[in-house]
């Protein structure tokens, strides 16, 4: 991924960058975010909310690779996984997606049934 698109995109707003990773998971069927060397999912914690964050690439989630998550590891999700995996597990913990965050700034925070409604309606452009 070329620097300025990078850049780019970091600026933009919470939503502005939720409608880009919409678009860019849609395309590519694959979403980014960050366990521990255990293969934990990390999860933080907003006003008592749980969030479980995402990304579009993983040049995008090693940006958040600070303030403490500088150990952590960039995995790779396909629609396989999160469809058996990761939105059971959301829904189970009533966590909320927090996607694209920005360095230590959150991103654009979405219950699953939004994520998911938004998810299908782009990807009625694909079919």
């Amino acid at each position: 991924m070329h620097t300025k698109e990078i850049e780019a995109v970091s600026s933009l707003q919470p939503f502005e960058r939720y409608k880009y990773f919409i678009k860019k998971i849609a395309d590519s069927e694959l979403v980014y975010t960050l366990v521990d060397v255990n293969n934990r999912y990390i999860i933080s914690t907003i006003d008592n909310q749980e969030l479980f964050p995402m990304w579009s690439s993983k040049e995008f989630a090693y940006l958040c690779k600070i303030s403490g998550w500088e150990s952590l590891l960039i995995k790779e999700l396909n629609f396989d996984d999160l469809e058996n995996e990761i939105f059971d597990m959301i829904a189970s913990s009533n966590y909320l997606i927090n996607v694209f965050p920005v360095y230590d700034r959150t991103g654009f925070v979405v219950n699953l049934d939004e994520f998911a409604d938004d998810l299908k309606e782009e990807l009625e452009n694909y079919s």
